[in-house]
């Protein structure tokens, strides 16, 4: 199971590019608990790799993807 290619599915699926965020918690719900943990990781890796953009808020980190990078979002997600 690539839990990378999971939710950057589960993210292009809701549209939730650029402006439009949401919090790393609803990325792994779905998810069978012992990978939550996992989830989390790959999401850093994710931003790490500059593919999910973070936005910090006053009520926690919120994540989306990066619009500048779609075209290879999809092709992963293929």
């Amino acid at each position: 199971m690539d839990l990378k290619k999971i939710i950057l599915r589960k993210l292009y699926r809701r549209r939730v590019i650029g402006c439009k965020h949401t919090t790393i918690e609803n990325l792994t719900h779905g998810l069978p608990k012992h990978l939550a943990g996992l989830a989390k990781e790959a999401v850093d890796d994710l931003i790490k790799d500059g593919i999910i953009l973070q936005k910090p808020t006053s009520y926690g980190l919120q994540v989306s993807l990066n619009p500048d990078k779609i075209d290879e979002i999809a092709r992963i997600i293929e």
